[in-house]
């Protein structure tokens, strides 16, 4: 027998989860199994259920066998025992739905007041959208002409990425919804924020003495921050060649990180005052005014054929879906600033690409050096300091100091304290989705974004994009395997600096990035 493993987290209040998209890749990659991981560790108690809504005719039982295939595969706890899956699975039903048809959401209410009865759930409900965006509003007017709203527990929407294509789209989207939902019951997912190490940034930052005296401009040089995919488009291609790398990752993934790294303590640990200083971050971004500070700050790029570790790989214009004369970047890389009084001056590198060496997402914090005219600065080359903090896949904290070379007289080293939360024994880190699941269902809407930062992020996203598409901006290339166009390692260069190695990056290219 697999007991369930109680933590310290109180459990989630009872509700229905509707999970709208119920037979797509993220409904069974990654919600379905984080919804498992909750049971399993008693943060869901037995007051829940769940209903999966899709177009696709589903029997029960056949609905039922797709979340344990979900689970078999991609969930970090294996399915229990006979007796214990199925007390997990009879909490699961499904409905084929047409979003447009409001009479289908009629029966949708009654099938739902029947599990509300059957497992004693107090009428609290979670509307989890895995849908394309223009589907937001349909749905949200189906769910309020169908009756799935009037119940007397809460109701919230959960909707992911991308919320919108522009500043215009979002706000018509967002327009529709708020016709339906508060504001305080939309809950806008960037799953980068579930994940362990962007919420242990806030730790990193304010719990410890040595580093908040220190993060500002006296002392930090840059910040780099990396996002990179080894993979392409996949099955993508007919949705990425409208999007492109700056709208699918720079609007919300680099923006939020870079948000986390550069925020103000807030007052309070509420989920508003938090959130209010993201805002206050993206608000003070130094906005392009013109089509020459565009070119100068930002690179775009886009993958052609090539090969890596002995396999060749297709360029993107070849790939399914992909008009063999886009321009769409597969790649950007951009220096910006913060123009505040803890950040004036500092640049914030930002890189993200497909089709890169090494699957990773890193940030670098890079302090600057000590004078090279005094003592030991005289004599040694010394390396700045570094805080690395890694977000994915490998999880952990690296500091890099200089230190004497053991068994030396004097010859300085650098040396690297490395703590790998990926590498401990026995763990097994929560996903993204899990942590933020629990949050809706909590309602805690700390790492959820708000309207106003997905405006003003996209604000600043939309300069960019509208200076690409004036003067088509240099479109520069990339083999598929390589760590991206030249010019972004000018970008640094024309400040003194150089783009350091990302975990798992192999000495070549630890090479390259020095020299180049």
């Amino acid at each position: 027998m697999v007991e369930k493993q109680m933590q310290d987290e109180v459990q989630t209040p009872g509700a229905v989860f509707f999970i709208f998209g119920a037979t797509g890749d993220l409904a069974r990659r990654k919600l379905f199994p984080a919804i498992y991981s909750l049971y399993r560790e008693g943060k869901l108690a037995e007051d829940f259920a769940v209903i999966g809504v899709a177009r696709r005719p589903r029997s029960p039982e056949e609905f039922r066998e797709d979340i344990y295939e979900s689970i078999k595969e991609f969930c970090r706890y294996p399915a229990g025992e006979p007796d214990e899956w199925n007390a997990f699975v009879e909490h699961f039903e499904y409905k084929s739905l047409d979003i447009n048809n409001v009479d289908g959401f009629k029966e949708l209410r009654e099938q739902t007041e029947s599990l509300e009865a059957k497992f004693n759930t107090p009428g609290n409900r979670l509307f989890y959208l895995a849908l394309a965006p223009e589907l937001f509003g349909s749905v949200s007017y189906s769910l309020r002409d169908g009756g799935m709203l009037e119940s007397r527990g809460w109701n919230r929407l959960v909707i992911e990425k991308p919320f919108g294509y522009d500043l215009q789209s979002a706000e018509h989207l967002n327009e529709q919804i708020r016709e339906v939902f508060r504001e305080e019951e939309i809950y806008r997912i960037d799953h980068y924020l579930g994940k362990e190490m962007v919420q242990n940034i806030e730790v990193i930052r304010f719990g410890n003495a040595f580093f908040e005296p220190l993060w500002n401009n006296k002392h930090i040089a840059n910040v780099q921050i990396t996002l990179g995919e080894t993979v392409g488009v996949e099955e993508r291609g007919g949705y990425y060649d409208h999007s492109g790398a700056l709208r699918d990752m720079g609007q919300n993934h680099m923006l939020q990180m870079l948000t986390m790294i550069a925020m103000e303590p807030p007052s309070r640990l509420f989920p508003e005052d938090i959130r209010d200083e993201k805002v206050k971050v993206l608000r003070s971004l130094r906005a392009f005014t013109s089509d020459e500070e565009v070119s100068t700050n930002v690179v775009r790029g886009q993958y052609t054929e090539g090969e890596y570790r002995g396999k060749q790989l297709p360029g993107y214009r070849q790939e399914d879906k992909v008009d063999p004369e886009s321009n769409t970047e597969t790649y950007f890389a951009a220096r910006v600033f913060v123009d505040n009084f803890r950040w004036a001056g500092v640049p914030f590198y930002i890189r993200t690409g497909k089709r890169l060496p090494v699957k990773t997402t890193e940030i670098v914090v890079e302090f600057k050096s000590m004078p090279s005219n005094v003592y030991l600065g005289k004599k040694y080359k010394l390396e700045p300091n570094l805080l690395v903090i890694r977000v994915n896949p490998m999880e952990g904290i690296y500091i890099k100091i200089n230190a004497k070379k053991p068994g030396s007289d004097s010859e300085i080293q650098p040396l690297a304290m490395d703590f790998c939360q990926s590498c401990m024994i026995g763990i097994n880190s929560p996903e993204a989705y899990e942590r933020l699941l629990h949050d809706a269902a909590e309602g805690d809407s700390t790492y959820f974004t708000r309207w106003d930062e997905v405006a003003t992020a996209w604000s600043f996203v939309d300069r960019i994009a509208a200076a690409w598409a004036e003067n088509h901006g240099e479109l520069h290339t990339y083999p598929a395997g390589t760590w991206g166009p030249e010019a972004t390692g000018k970008l640094l260069e024309q400040d003194g600096f150089h783009w350091w190695p990302v975990n798992g990056q192999d000495e070549d290219s630890v090479v390259w990035q020095v020299n180049n």
